[in-house]
């Protein structure tokens, strides 16, 4: 059945993420909060924050992080058919036909299962604006209910950061979900299934699902479904999204789609991510816990796969306390926002904001504490605590595991410069 097709603003994470790299001191929705930055290089640099804490907004982890290739929850990596995949496209070929936002309609029209479709939306590529990613979403009707489901295309860099975080499994303590799966192709390319929920606390049933494909040469596809008819807003209309964990590796792998990402025009700005091991976010880690107060036992902690964001869990004996701290460099055009009234200006210039604020994903009567530390050269700390080893669990103490001084003083440590 035809489509009631319009090209409007998509309105899931993917084509926020996408849009928001050319926006300056726009944002994102609480739930995958972001501070948008100006410029690719800090659009990159955005990418890499899993779980900022963004002034009074506490950010959360990108879908997408973990382990690289690995299986989580007892699942078992598996391979596709080669006849799934099809053979991707030399980036050096010459210029497809356009891709318009009807074509994206039409071809994931065309890959899903027989039923019927309705509010279609999508965007086709823009030579213009090549950080804006061509995407599609219907809601489509196999006869057991409404869902949402949608697909985006674009570029990572082979082998970089934003490649492997793409396909890697989420980190439960910022995003629960029930079960992760990655298999790697006959081409090489990695595929991550994950099924989870739209709102991490699970204030309401919406289940979200999704597929995220990356292929040696960068080639990008992450698929996503919903048992309602839009990714929020839209009541439960069946007990789980239409397809199946074998038909999301499909939708995502189907050959079609490679041929948009080879019709998206190269960024000229983009280069090659530094290679893993620069990457290594153990030293982060390991300051940190070294910074603790004395009696708190580390009982968690983060992947060790970025330089700017780690987090512990601690427990000093009445209850668990997530800590989580980003330190970055050249933020100095965030100050203004950040940094209002209420801040402090100490004898060298650096900034503080000290703050206590509800919990912001869900878990009931969470507390963070927050200290935002910003240097004149831009350099900022900025660390968190809060009364649970997970925002999206209940809290399990009165208060955080430290004190707003003891959070003051780790983030004030010259340690960080090291």
């Amino acid at each position: 059945m035809p489509s009631d097709r319009q090209n409007t603003e998509r309105p899931d994470f993917e084509r926020r993420l996408s849009d928001a790299l050319h926006e300056t001191g726009a944002a994102f929705d609480a739930d995958r909060s972001a501070l948008v930055d100006a410029g690719t290089a800090r659009g990159r640099r955005l990418r890499r924050r899993r779980a900022a804490v963004l002034g009074s907004v506490a950010g959360v982890a990108l879908v997408g992080v973990g382990g690289a290739l690995v299986v989580a929850d007892g699942g078992s990596s598996d391979r596709l058919p080669a006849s799934v995949t099809g053979t991707p496209k030399p980036s050096g070929a010459s210029s497809p036909a356009p891709v318009t936002a009807d074509r994206m309609i039409s071809t994931l029209e065309a890959l899903l299962p027989e039923g019927r479709f309705s509010k279609a939306e999508g965007r086709g590529v823009d030579p213009n604006e090549p950080l804006v990613a061509p995407y599609a979403q219907v809601v489509y009707d196999d006869g057991h209910g409404a869902a949402a489901v949608s697909v985006t295309v674009d570029r990572v860099a082979p082998g970089g950061y934003d490649a492997r975080q793409a396909v890697r499994c989420p980190d439960k303590v910022y995003a629960p979900y029930d079960s992760c799966v990655t298999s790697r192709l006959p081409d090489s390319s990695v595929v991550t299934v994950v099924k989870g929920y739209e709102y991490p606390d699970r204030r309401l049933d919406t289940k979200l699902w999704t597929a995220a494909l990356v292929t040696p040469d960068g080639h990008h596809v992450s698929v996503s479904e919903w048992n309602a008819a839009a990714e929020k807003g839209a009541p439960v209309s069946r007990d789980r999204p239409p397809l199946s964990a074998d038909q999301l590796r499909t939708l995502a792998a189907a050959r079609e789609w490679r041929g948009v990402v080879d019709a998206v025009p190269m960024d000229p700005r983009q280069t090659q991510e530094p290679p893993i091991a620069q990457d290594d976010g153990t030293a982060l880690r390991h300051t940190l816990a070294a910074l603790l107060p004395k009696g708190l036992k580390v009982v968690a902690h983060g992947a060790d796969d970025d330089s700017q964001f780690t987090y512990l869990v601690v427990d000093d004996g009445r209850g668990r306390s997530l800590v989580q701290i980003n330190v970055q460099p050249d933020m100095s055009d965030v100050a203004g926002q950040l940094f209002g009234a209420g801040s402090e200006t100490l004898p060298d210039g650096t900034l503080v904001a000290e703050r206590k604020a509800p919990g912001e994903k869900g878990g009931d009567g969470v507390v963070m504490w927050t200290v935002d530390t910003l240097r004149t050269d831009g350099f900022r700390v900025v660390i968190s605590a809060f009364n649970s080893g997970s925002q999206q669990t209940a809290a399990t103490r009165t208060a955080p595991a430290l004190t707003l001084k003891q959070l003051r003083g780790i983030a004030l440590s010259p340690r960080w410069r090291r």
